[in-house]
């Protein structure tokens, strides 16, 4: 008999059309305009190489000190980034992690038995889907819709909340819609997690980069917290730094709760150990450097923006983030849905976008592209898309 995989891993792993496509464009040696980068050591911006790996020749590399939680002076810096943000967060109310994917991995862990439920937004990003599986956890989802702007529809969210819920999962700024939970929008969901006794869990990897007039944008980390609240972020958006691998959670609420969640969360931590040295030794710099590459990168996802507007292509509204979204006219999908839409654009104009269902878009008419990618190949591909599959319309 054949070898029994787990059912959690039960995933179908074959090609989407659009993959396939892409994959053969590619072999074929076409020259492709790439608008779903989003790895931003890819995209050109300047990146200071020396001061970057300076910090990981400290001789505090060499030096194991396991703490679950992450070394004092690392979780100390993490501290000092939440202070710019007017949070007041301690050092034991911080645990590192290699990655948010790895502190969503912890936080199902601490709050789920196998078949539970967490709450989580959709449109969204599908990379929870395969966490969720991982850990045995159900997501729900509730809809954010569109009026003028994105909007958390609470009426869907209150209907969600079942016997087996056991928290809301919030992206703050979300992406790709790049919708901000307001201040009233979060009393609502603070409200709900007491009445029903539910964790918030809060991704706010994105918070450094509102857009436009916007305000700078306020973390959960920043009390009060009448419920039980997680804030994940890390490097990997903060300091333009994916290959670098640190992440944390801070955790924060009624003090009796938090404590009992970080109590338990070290075990989880102690079990695996996995944050290295290096790393934990050069966040610390790390950090302190975030502000040159946060500033390029807002100006170059405000320089996008405005190609994308001035190529007459309609992008939805949104207050952060890195990726906009395209409302396509509907004589340009009336065949077919996204990812029809976007296989089209690859085959007429050698384009590669991600269609909205990628991100659980309903609606047929709706493409998604980083805004990271170098001005002078956005105004090519912008070109391509107002025009491509003109003629196939109605």
């Amino acid at each position: 008999m054949p070898v029994r995989f787990s059912e959690r891993t039960g995933w179908d792993t074959g090609e989407s059309r659009l993959t396939a496509a892409i994959r053969s464009a590619r072999s074929s040696g076409r020259p492709l305009l790439d608008l779903t980068v989003s790895n931003p050591t890819l995209c050109g911006f300047h990146y200071d190489k020396a001061e970057i790996l300076a910090p990981l020749s400290s001789p505090s590399a060499l030096v194991y000190d396991p703490d679950p939680k992450g070394v004092l002076s690392a979780r100390q810096a993490v501290c000092n980034y939440y202070a710019d943000h007017r949070a007041s967060i301690q050092p034991r109310q911080l645990m590192l992690t290699t990655s948010t994917s790895e502190a969503y991995s912890y936080l199902f862990r601490l709050l789920c038995d196998a078949g539970d439920e967490v709450l989580v937004a959709q449109p969204s990003y599908p990379l929870f889907d395969f966490l969720a599986d991982l850990e045995n956890v159900r997501l729900r989802p509730y809809r954010l819709f569109y009026d003028y702007g994105w909007w958390i529809d609470f009426a869907a969210l209150e209907q969600s909340i079942g016997p087996r819920t056991r928290a809301i999962l919030v992206v703050h700024p979300n992406n790709p819609t790049g919708h901000a939970t307001r201040r009233a929008e979060r009393q609502r969901l603070e409200q709900l997690c007491v009445q029903h006794s539910l964790a918030l869990i809060v991704d706010e990897v994105f918070l450094d980069y509102p857009i436009g007039e916007v305000e700078a944008l306020e973390s959960f980390a920043v009390g009060p917290h009448p419920a039980l609240t997680f804030c994940l972020s890390g490097i990997s958006k903060i300091a333009g730094l994916p290959q670098m691998k640190v992440g944390w959670i801070v955790c924060a609420g009624p003090e009796a709760l938090q404590q009992a969640a970080l109590a338990r969360l070290e075990v989880i931590a102690d079990t695996f150990l996995s944050m290295n040295a290096p790393a934990q030794a050069a966040l610390p710099a790390w950090l302190a450097r975030r502000h040159g590459i946060q500033r390029q990168i807002r100006e170059r996802v405000e320089a996008n923006l405005a190609v994308l507007r001035s190529a007459g292509l309609e992008v939805m509204h949104l207050e952060a983030g890195w990726c906009g979204v395209l409302r396509v006219p509907r004589d340009r999908w009336a065949e077919g849905g996204s990812e029809d839409l976007a296989l089209q654009l690859l085959l007429d104009s050698d384009v590669v976008v991600h269609p909205g269902s990628f991100y659980g878009m309903a609606e047929p008419g709706r493409l998604v592209v980083s805004l990271l990618v170098e001005p002078h190949i956005l105004e090519q591909a912008a070109r391509r898309i107002r025009y491509s599959g003109r003629n196939h319309g109605s």
